[in-house]
C-alpha cells in the first residue's frame, strides 16, 4: 500500500506501509500450523530426499522421539545450536526444539571450531547438535546424548549427538518469546545473534503462503545455507503449508546447470535462493520443463532482471535478519512491460505488516526521490540482539512524523536507498563498511579480527574491491609481526576456523606499513586503489607458452579471484575458490569451449594445471 499523504511543504514522504492480507488468510502460530497438517494429512510427504520420504506423521513421531531425549536436559527458552546440513535430520531437530519451546540457532554443518567457541563464549548455548567430529573440543569432552535423528539422505549425519558444556561467565540468554536466533557478522570482530519471536515469522509466512499459493502437492526446496536466515523461512514455509520440503544436495549449490537439473528432477515448485546463485542462470536459456512457479532471490543486489524466456515468477527480495528475512519485494514476470529492460530491478515495496522509511542523519523523513538510510518497522521486527546495548543502538524510536504514526520501533539498516514516486525502493549502497559477499553480510572488522588471532600477524585491514560489474571480493592486507613470515595458505587455513566460507578473503597482501590519511587512520581508499590497479604479475612469461586450456583456466580464475599472482600450481580452494567462484568458472569454461565441467571433478584436482587437464580430456572426447 502506497501512502501518498503529503507533509507541510506538499511533498510526499518516503514512507510506505505493506498492504494488509485478507483477514481470513491470517492464521495461528508457526508450530500449531504444522501440527494441523499432521492431523489433516498425516500420510502426505513432509520431506522428500531423493529416494527417501518422510510423511507428516513420521516426521512428527521422529520429532517427538528427539524431543523426549533432549527434554531431559533442554528447557523452554534455552538456546540450542544446530550444526546440521539440509536434511530430514535438520527438519526433525527444528520441530523437536519448537515443541520443547527451546530456541533454534542454525549454525550450519561446518561452522568452524573457533567460530563455535566464540559463539558459545558470548551467548548461553545450552547444547550443540551435530556430528561429534564438528563440535568444539570442550563440547566433545562434555556430556553427550545420542539423538534418534534420521540418517538417510545425502546430507544426513551418520551419527548426531547433543553435546552439553557449561556456559561461559556472562554469556547472554535469549529474550523471552524467542522462536529462533541467527548469527550476523559483528563489527567488534565477533558474530552477533539476532532473536526473532514466533509472531514475526508467522506474519511473514502468512504473506509468503498467500503470494505463492504453496499447498499440499507442492515441493518447497531446502536450498539456502543453513546459517543464512532465509533457511528458516524455507523450512517453515513447507511445514506450515502441507507441502513437501526437498533438501538440496550440496553439489547443486556450486553449479547453476546442476541446480536447474535438480529443480526439474526433484519437481520443485517454490524455491528460495541467493542472488549470486541465480544470476548465472539468467545468462543461459531458461529451461522449459520446470515446475517451478515462484523463485525468491535475495541476499545481494540483483544486477539485471529476468528476460522474457523466464517462465517462473521471480521475486527480488530484500530484508535483514533483524526484520525477519524479507521486508520488501519486487515481483517480475515474463509478461511485464519492462521484461527486456537492462536496468537493475528495484527492491520493491514492503510486505504486509512492514513499514519502510527513508531517513536522513538527523532522523528526518526525506521526501520521495531523495537518498537516505532505510529504516524498517512493523510486525516483522526482531526482538533485538542478545546484546541489549547493541539493540538500543540499532532499534530506535522514530522521531515524530505523521507518516510514521503507530510505528513504535525502527531498525536502522545501514543501507542507502531511494524511494521512487510510486513507493518502490531502489537499493544504492551501504552506508558503512559492511559488504555483501555471496549473499552474506560481512563486517570487515570480523575478518580482520580472525587474522589477528594469529601470533604471526601484527594487524590486518580488509578491503572489498569491486569488479566492473559491481561484484565485491575480500582482500586482506596483512602486516606481519616482527620477525614473522606467515605463509598465505597457512593464514587462510587458520581463518577458515573462525569464519564462514563467504568471509574468507580471496587474496592476502603483505604490507610493510599501512597508508594513513590526514587523521592518522588507515587510508582504505589507497589500499582499494592499489587493488584496482593492474598488477605487474598479471601475465608472467611462462604463461604465454602454456596450452590454450591452461591459459583459459588461469585467466578465468585470476579474474574471478582478483589475484593476478595465481599460478597453475595453485589449488583452487586454497587460493580462495568459494562455491560462487567455482560456479562462475564452470559457466565461463562452458561459454568459451562448450564443455560443461562438473564441480566435484574440478574440486578434486590438486591444482589448476590438473583442472586444465580435465578440460583437455573432455575436449578430446568431443573430437
Amino acid at each position: 500500500m502506497t501512502d501518498l499523504t503529503t507533509d507541510w511543504q506538499g511533498l510526499v514522504p518516503s514512507v510506505a506501509h505493506g498492504t494488509p492480507l485478507p483477514a481470513a488468510s491470517v492464521t495461528s502460530g508457526v508450530l500449531s500450523r504444522f501440527e494441523e497438517w499432521v492431523r489433516r494429512s498425516p500420510e502426505a510427504p513432509a520431506v522428500i530426499d531423493g529416494p527417501h520420504c518422510w510423511s507428516y506423521r513420521q516426521l512428527s513421531e521422529a520429532a517427538d522421539e528427539a524431543a523426549q531425549v533432549l527434554g531431559t536436559r533442554v528447557r523452554p527458552g534455552d538456546l540450542v545450536g544446530v550444526c546440521l546440513d539440509r536434511s530430514a535430520a535438520l527438519v526433525v531437530s527444528a520441530v523437536a526444539l519448537a515443541r520443547i519451546g527451546a530456541v533454534y540457532l542454525p549454525l550450519g554443518p561446518r561452522p568452524g571450531e573457533r567460530r563455535l567457541e566464540a559463539v558459545t563464549e558470548d551467548i548461553d548455548v545450552v547444547c550443540l547438535i551435530g556430528a561429534p567430529d564438528v563440535l568444539p573440543n570442550r563440547h566433545r569432552a562434555a556430556g553427550q546424548l545420542v539423538l534418534p535423528l534420521p540418517r538417510e539422505g545425502v546430507n544426513a549425519p551418520a551419527t548426531a549427538v547433543a553435546a552439553f558444556a557449561p556456559p561461559a561467565p556472562g554469556a547472554r540468554l535469549a529474550p523471552q518469546g524467542t522462536l529462533y536466533a541467527v548469527l550476523t557478522s559483528g563489527s567488534t570482530g565477533r558474530p552477533k545473534a539476532v532473536a526473532v519471536a514466533e509472531p514475526a515469522l508467522a506474519a511473514l509466512l502468512d504473506w509468503f503462503l498467500h503470494a505463492t499459493a504453496l499447498a499440499p502437492g507442492d515441493r518447497q526446496s531446502l536450498l539456502i545455507g543453513v546459517a543464512f536466515d532465509p533457511h528458516v523461512l524455507e523450512l517453515w514455509a513447507g511445514l506450515t503449508s502441507g507441502a513437501a520440503l526437498v533438501p538440496a544436495p550440496d553439489s547443486v549449490r556450486w553449479d547453476p546447470a546442476l541446480l536447474t537439473t535438480w529443480w526439474h528432477e526433484a519437481g520443485v515448485t517454490v524455491a528460495v535462493t541467493a542472488t549470486p546463485m541465480v544470476e548465472p542462470l539468467l545468462d543461459r536459456p531458461w529451461p522449459t520443463d520446470l515446475r517451478l512457479r515462484h523463485l525468491f532471490v535475495g541476499g545481494d543486489r540483483m544486477r539485471r532482471r529476468p528476460g522474457p524466456d523466464v517462465t517462473t515468477t521471480v521475486h527480488n527480495a530484500y530484508g535483514p535478519a533483524e526484520a525477519t528475512v524479507i521486508s520488501t519485494t519486487h515481483t517480475m514476470r515474463a509478461c511485464d512491460d519492462d521484461v527486456s529492460g537492462d536496468a537493475a530491478p528495484a527492491i520493491g515495496r514492503p510486505v504486509p505488516g512492514a513499514t519502510v522509511a527513508v531517513i536522513d542523519e538527523t532522523g528526518r523523513v526525506l521526501p520521495r526521490g531523495e537518498q537516505g538510510e532505510l529504516h524498517i518497522g512493523g510486525t516483522g521486527l526482531a526482538l533485538g540482539y542478545l546484546d541489549p546495548e547493541l539493540t538500543a543502538r540499532r532499534f530506535t524510536a522514530p522521531s515524530f512524523d505523521p507518516s510514521l504514526a503507530g510505528t513504535d520501533r525502527l531498525y536502522r539498516t545501514g543501507d542507502r536507498v531511494r524511494m521512487l514516486a510510486d513507493g518502490r525502493l531502489e537499493f544504492l549502497s551501504r552506508l558503512d563498511d559492511q559488504v555483501k559477499i555471496s549473499g552474506m553480510r560481512i563486517e570487515p572488522a570480523e575478518v580482520e579480527a580472525a587474522f589477528e588471532q594469529d601470533s604471526a600477524v601484527r594487524s590486518a585491514v580488509v578491503t572489498a574491491p569491486r569488479s566492473a560489474d559491481g561484484r565485491a571480493r575480500l582482500v586482506a592486507h596483512v602486516l606481519s609481526a616482527a620477525g614473522a613470515a606467515p605463509a598465505v595458505d597457512r593464514l587462510l587455513a587458520a581463518v577458515r576456523t573462525w569464519l564462514p566460507e563467504q568471509a574468507v578473503p580471496s587474496a592476502v597482501r603483505f604490507v610493510d606499513a599501512f597508508p594513513l590519511d590526514a587523521n592518522g587512520k588507515v587510508d582504505r581508499a589507497v589500499l582499494l586503489k592499489q587493488e584496482e590497479a593492474p598488477a605487474e604479475a598479471a601475465v608472467v612469461a611462462a604463461d604465454k607458452g602454456a596450452p590454450a586450456s591452461e591459459r583459459l583456466i588461469l585467466r578465468t580464475v585470476r579474474d574471478l579471484l582478483g589475484r593476478s599472482e595465481t599460478t597453475l600450481g595453485d589449488n583452487l580452494a586454497d587460493a580462495g575458490g568459494t562455491s560462487l567462484v567455482v560456479a562462475r568458472l564452470l559457466a565461463a569454461v562452458e561459454q568459451e569451449t562448450g564443455v560443461r565441467l562438473r564441480a566435484p571433478e574440478v574440486l578434486r584436482q590438486p591444482d589448476l594445471r590438473a583442472v586444465a587437464a580435465v578440460l583437455d580430456k573432455h575436449l578430446g572426447g568431443l573430437k
